[in-house]
Order: C-alpha cells, then sequence, then structure tokens
C-alpha cells in the first residue's frame, strides 16, 4: 500500500509537471504568432502560426476546460458574444475561434490590429491557466473525470466542427486530443492484473483512432459513424471499466452524465434529475403514474375542456402537427407546439426560454389566458376530495398529508421527464445492439456532424441546444426564421427579446432537440416550413441573409451549404432514425 501510495502520488506531479511544460510550449507558440501577426502580411503563414498555436492548445484542452473553465471560455471559446442576460449586459468573444474569423477564408491587413489583439488577450488568460495549474493538486480521480470529459469533447464539439468551422482543422485536432488521452492513461497502471490490460487496450485504441485521423484528415470525408463507434465508444467503455476495476471515486461536477454510463449513447446516460429545482423534486415512477393522469385532466382549464393532451398529443410524440397551435377562445397562437420528448435535458422551456424548469412551465400554460386560462392552486380542493388521485398523492409524497401546489407541478414535469426513450434506431445502432443502419442513414449521420454543420447547435447525442460535455447549459439561435415560405420577411416574434432588451437576442429561439423530428411537422417556432426538406434547403441557402432577409444579429453562419439532392436525402433519412420505437409504424 505505501509503493501504492507513492507510485500515485508520484504520477500526480508528473502530470502536473508535463502539463506546465505544455502550458509554457504554448506560450512559446503564441509569443512566436503575435510577432508573425505585428508584421507579416502573408496568409498562409499566419494560418500555419494558427495552426501550431491551437494543435497545442489541444494538448492541453483536456485540462484547461475541465480545471480553468472561465479562463478556457477566452481562449477557445464560441466567437459569440457571452450573454448574461439576468444582468441586462455582455461579454464580448475572444480567443482562437474569434482569430479563425479573422484568418479564414481571407486575411485584410486591416485587422492587424484586432488579430495582434485577440493574441495577446490568449496569452493573459493563458497566464491565468498556468498560475491555476501549478497550485492544485491534480489526483487520478480528477485526470480520469477530466479524460472522459474529452472523449465526450472530441466526439460532440471536436469532429463536428464546433470550434473550426471555417479552418476546417477539427480532425488534426481530434488526434492531438486523443494523444493526450493515451499519454494520461497509461500514467495511470499502478495496479497490474486487469487494470494493466485495460490501459493497454485504452492506449491501443487512441493510437488507432489517432492514426485514423491521421490518414482520414478531411474534414468533408471524415467517417464520423464509424469512428465513434469503432474508436471513441471503446474508449469510454474501457475507461469505465478501468474506474472500476480500480474503485476511482466520481466526481461531482454538475454534469448531467451520469459518470456510471458506459457510452453517451447509453439508456441511462443522462441523469433525470439534472435540471430539478431541488432534491424534494426527484424523479419516482409513483410521481410519473401521477403525473400521466394529470396529464389528461381537463379541471386545470377555467372552462374543463382542455388539458395537457389537447395541445400535446402522445400518439403524436406529445406535438400536434399543426402550424399554429389553436387558443382557448378557438383564435390562432403565435407559436408551433413543440414536442415534450427530451424536454427535460434542457435547463430552459419554451421557444423563448422564459421559464428555466419543467415545474414553472406547467404553471405557465395553466396560468395562460390563451392556453388554459386556470390556476393551480384552484384545483387542490378538488384534487383532496378525488379518492383516486388522493391515493396517486399519497403514493407519490408519502410524507405530505395534504395536496400542495408544488406537488401537482412536480407529478406533471416528472410525466414529462419520463418521455426520454433513447430507443430510435440511432441509439441501438451507436450502442452496438443492432447493425441494421443503411449506407444512406450513416452518410445523413456524417453529413450531420460534419459538411451540412447541424451538429454544431444540436449538439449529439441529444440533438438540441444543451452544450457538451457538460450538458448543462442550453442555448438559442437567430437564425432568421422568415414569416412566410416567401421568404420576404422575417418572423415578426422577437423570441427571447420580449424578456430580454438585448439587442443580441431579437429573433432567438430555443434550439429544440431533433429527436422524433421526423414526425413533429410543422417545424420552426412558428411553423412556417411542413417538411424536413424545406428546413434543409432553407439551412442550405444560408438561413435568413441566405434567402435575402436582413438579420444583423444572426448567429447561424449564412454560408451556403452546398448540399447536393443526394445529400438532402441522406440527411432526412438520418433524421427518421431519430424516431423513438413507440412512433415507428
Amino acid at each position: 500500500m505505501i509503493l501504492q501510495s507513492c507510485k500515485k502520488e508520484y504520477t500526480t506531479l508528473k502530470v502536473q509537471k508535463e502539463l506546465l511544460a505544455d502550458i509554457e510550449n504554448l506560450e512559446l507558440k503564441t509569443n512566436h504568432f503575435q510577432k508573425l501577426a505585428e508584421k507579416e502580411t502573408d496568409l498562409n503563414k499566419l494560418k500555419q502560426a494558427f495552426a501550431h498555436t491551437r494543435l497545442a492548445y489541444k494538448k492541453i484542452e483536456w485540462a484547461v476546460e475541465y480545471f480553468t473553465p472561465d479562463p478556457a471560455r477566452f481562449i477557445n471559446g464560441p466567437a459569440l458574444d457571452e450573454l448574461e442576460v439576468a444582468e441586462n449586459k455582455f461579454l464580448p468573444p475572444n480567443g482562437f475561434q474569434v482569430i479563425e474569423e479573422i484568418l479564414y477564408p481571407e486575411y485584410d491587413s486591416k485587422n492587424k490590429t484586432t488579430l495582434v489583439r485577440e493574441i495577446k488577450m490568449i496569452k493573459a488568460n493563458l497566464n491565468q491557466v498556468k498560475q491555476s495549474i501549478s497550485v492544485i493538486t491534480i489526483s487520478d480521480d480528477f485526470v480520469l473525470d477530466a479524460i472522459k470529459m474529452q472523449v465526450n469533447r472530441i466526439l460532440a464539439l471536436g469532429i463536428t466542427g464546433f470550434d473550426s468551422p471555417l479552418a476546417q482543422l477539427s480532425i488534426p485536432e481530434a488526434k492531438i486530443g486523443l494523444n493526450s488521452i493515451s499519454n494520461l492513461i497509461s500514467k495511470m497502471d499502478y495496479h497490474g492484473g486487469e487494470s494493466t490490460k485495460l490501459v493497454k487496450e485504452i492506449v491501443n485504441s487512441c493510437n488507432e483512432a489517432s492514426k485514423y485521423c491521421q490518414t482520414n484528415n478531411d474534414f468533408i470525408t471524415f467517417d464520423r459513424i464509424y469512428f465513434i463507434t469503432n474508436f471513441l465508444n471503446p474508449i469510454y467503455k474501457n475507461l469505465i471499466a478501468f474506474q472500476k476495476t480500480n474503485a476511482i471515486k466520481n466526481i461531482d461536477q454538475n454534469s448531467v452524465v451520469n459518470p456510471k454510463a458506459t457510452t453517451i449513447f447509453d439508456k441511462n446516460a443522462f441523469d433525470v434529475n439534472a435540471f430539478i429545482p431541488s432534491k424534494e423534486y426527484q424523479y419516482t415512477a409513483e410521481k410519473v403514474a401521477l403525473g400521466k393522469k394529470l396529464f389528461s385532466e381537463n379541471r386545470f382549464s377555467k372552462d374543463n375542456t382542455r388539458s395537457c393532451t389537447s395541445c400535446h398529443n402522445p400518439k403524436l410524440a406529445f406535438t400536434n402537427n399543426l402550424k399554429n397551435n389553436v387558443s382557448l377562445q378557438g383564435g390562432k397562437l403565435a407559436r408551433n407546439t413543440p414536442t415534450l420528448t427530451y424536454a427535460s435535458l434542457q435547463n430552459a422551456q419554451f421557444w423563448d426560454m422564459r421559464q428555466l424548469d419543467l415545474e414553472k412551465q406547467s404553471s405557465d400554460v395553466i396560468q395562460n389566458k390563451e392556453e388554459m386560462h386556470g390556476n393551480v392552486s384552484n384545483i387542490i380542493g378538488f384534487l383532496n376530495k378525488d379518492k383516486a388521485y388522493f391515493k396517486l398523492f399519497q403514493q407519490a409524497f408519502p410524507k405530505s398529508k395534504q395536496i400542495q401546489e408544488w406537488q401537482v407541478q412536480n407529478a406533471l414535469a416528472s410525466y414529462v421527464r419520463s418521455l426520454n426513450a433513447f430507443d430510435s434506431k440511432f441509439d441501438k445502432y451507436m450502442r452496438g445492439e443492432s447493425n441494421v443502419y443503411s449506407n444512406q442513414e450513416k452518410l445523413g449521420f456524417n453529413l450531420f456532424a460534419g459538411k451540412a454543420k447541424c451538429a454544431t447547435c444540436h449538439f449529439i447525442p441529444l440533438f438540441n441546444g444543451t452544450v457538451p460535455p457538460k450538458f448543462n447549459k442550453t442555448e438559442h439561435e437567430v437564425i432568421g426564421t422568415p414569416e412566410n415560405q416567401n421568404n420576404l420577411k422575417i418572423s415578426p416574434d422577437l423570441g427571447r427579446y420580449k424578456q430580454h432588451q438585448m439587442e443580441q437576442l431579437k429573433n432567438a429561439f430555443k434550439t429544440p432537440t431533433l429527436r422524433n423530428v421526423a414526425i413533429t411537422a410543422p417545424y420552426m417556432h412558428n411553423g412556417v416550413f411542413s417538411s424536413l426538406e424545406q428546413v434543409i434547403d432553407f439551412y442550405n441557402k444560408g438561413g435568413g441573409i441566405g434567402v435575402g432577409l436582413k438579420v444583423e444579429n444572426q448567429s447561424l453562419a449564412p454560408d451556403k451549404l452546398n448540399l447536393n439532392d443526394k445529400e438532402i436525402k441522406a440527411l432526412v433519412a438520418f433524421m427518421e432514425t431519430l424516431t423513438d420505437d413507440k412512433y415507428v409504424e
């Protein structure tokens, strides 16, 4: 035991020492890049220096993102303003992705001052990283947790081009990330036996994956579905096995991902309690049974004619297939009814994200004058007197002597939290439970996660806007959705701007899940598109700006995707494989 302890201590110090050396190497490359930017106008030389510098960052990304997330955001975060809506302020973007937009596709020497400033910002944030890394304890449990996150980061953000949308350096950068994982896990073998075997398997898989990236480094043609199923999933499974073999504890990093899941595609990979308001709201089967009955209860509406099922039809993946929902008075509402399937794996509800959890979402709808015009408190008396309901409440909330408003909301929310099946054709293939997946469907996935850039907003495997690898923050997008299919005018609905008057939020809407998307037409917040082909055509043209609308704050890249008919059909075929089993005819 003494020898084991010494080995672990040595490993910890060695990892920290190597990490600090890698940070210093990145600083050297950043200094060289700055000097070049100050005097050089040759685009090829600048691009080369940029590529070398970010590759050096990718070597330490696993640690920077994990141990120092705040400076990491300004080293390699998205080239979009960081919004703090509660305080009505924003932080402008900084770092490699901003630099990429300066250098690609062409560099204007007029932007030299901005380029140099961005490089200096990276240097300043790197200094913060170095100071933090030099004083923390990097123990095996933290290293393993960081490695697992890095595998998911490579899968969901790396090979999809999320942080290299213009330069398309994602595949060479993924190779560097895999090399770091191989190096780290090789230092953690301190038990022998099964532990040594698992380390060898992980290292071999990382090396094979690295070679695959080396020989298949073209962003457009890279076979992502093969790469994930043959390399990343086995690496992750063996990391979990290694953790279990060595009794390495899980770290609570507020991640939505279940630390015991063998891959991110497992049925139980995501914590159903991830976004509950507090512990007493935890999910139980008894709450689900109660919530399912309440979901069909007409007494929530003022005139006892409307229940949750009136708009969220369980047979239609909890949508209603209407362009716009119908108000309680029979008029037309402004927005389309979104699916409730997988809604619990977002920390923002409604198209405009005005509520943070499903409990508030239910009361919002019930109280809305156009939707139900009711009040949860008004139904409490009836529920207390109804024997069937009262029995269900006692089973769901055994410590409570009487029914309370929060319990009604929690039961409804729990039922919605039960709607995450993860049993689609895609899921089964990714878990290795089935080999039934056509070449067209595989091409569709590779396009979705590559050339078509869908996965840079609809993140794998939830296919919504909840950001990997922690999946604890849900994003919005401004895509310039038109009012009608003639594309002559942008939708007048201002989205999130109604709650927070910030220019960046005009026409901003939550990025919805694409799970069950094949059966939840029509699409967009206003139901403007009736088919997936129409949606893809809109994106293929570059969104609102691409079809000729004036959208000054569009977050979607306005460039054409140049998808051909074969590729569009493949994308549709792939999205059809995201339909849960119960909805497949």
